[in-house]
């Protein structure tokens, strides 16, 4: 379902009603009259749209975690709210970008329009820029020759599963984060796509190593033995990014994590 588009229809609509309400209807009605059906259902909801429509578009967008892809940043169940204009101002539904502002950088969570199906979100970390040599290899990360730092925690405990993972704490770009691997997970990568500029990468036993092309991203998962990504589908253009995730504001299952998105 395209809600930016549903949401463009109805403000379209309701705008329509409410400029031929104002314009030309509420001039011809007695003073003591009541408002027609179409005027109350339908005017009456364009400001009310309209405030929604541009925070939504331009400001800030909802999401929902619906996998567990990111585990420990972000968990299933997660609401987090995602800053639409931190990349550049983008129109509504067509996604054209109309004002450049910031470019994503290494460590940002990042909200995108999945390259093999555009209508899905998806939500991973941004580990290359364009230019950018990513190998990961033996699950660790190594970008232009240089090693990711990375310091082991105590292994994570999954509530849900009731199995452990190697926990890390994994320094990318200006931050740090937690990241994670199963130990009796295989290190290469099975059944890579054939995805645009396929040639960049080079897949061994040991994981895959990529060129990042030009206005393209590399994104990978914090779960990384649990995470479909650019190890698999390959890099983000540029014009599918949607925004920059930055706070759970909910989560129905424990309400301490407001907040505790880092």
């Amino acid at each position: 379902m395209n809600f930016a588009l549903i949401l463009l229809i109805l403000l379209l609509l309701s705008g329509a009603f409410w400029a031929a309400d104002a314009l030309v209807f509420r001039r011809r009605r007695a003073a003591d009259a009541s408002e027609p059906w179409w005027v109350e259902y339908g005017a009456s909801f364009f400001p009310v749209i309209l405030v929604v429509f541009v925070l939504r578009s331009f400001i800030v967008e909802p999401f929902k975690i619906p996998s567990g892809s990111m585990i420990p940043t972000l968990l299933v169940g997660d609401f987090i709210l995602v800053n639409k204009y931190t990349y550049g101002i983008r129109l509504p539904v067509a996604n054209w970008k109309i004002i450049d502002l910031n470019s994503p950088q290494r460590g940002d969570v990042m909200v995108f329009r999945y390259p093999e199906d555009p209508s899905l979100d998806y939500i991973k970390r941004v580990v290359g820029i364009p230019g950018d040599r990513v190998a990961y290899q033996n699950k660790r990360l190594t970008i232009n020759g240089q090693a990711v730092p990375v310091e082991e925690l105590p292994d994570y405990l999954h509530p849900e599963r009731l199995f452990y993972s190697q926990q890390f704490i994994e320094k990318l770009g200006e931050g740090e984060h937690r990241m994670l691997t199963d130990q009796d997970a295989p290190a290469y990568v099975p059944h890579p796509a054939q995805f645009p500029n396929r040639q960049n990468c080079s897949y061994n036993s040991e994981g895959v190593i990529c060129t990042v092309p030009p206005a393209t991203y590399f994104v990978m998962g914090d779960n990384r033995d649990n995470s479909r990504d650019s190890r698999f589908w390959g890099f983000v253009p540029e014009e599918n990014i949607v925004g920059k995730a930055f706070f759970i504001w909910l989560n129905f299952s424990d309400l301490k994590r407001i907040g505790s998105f880092k």
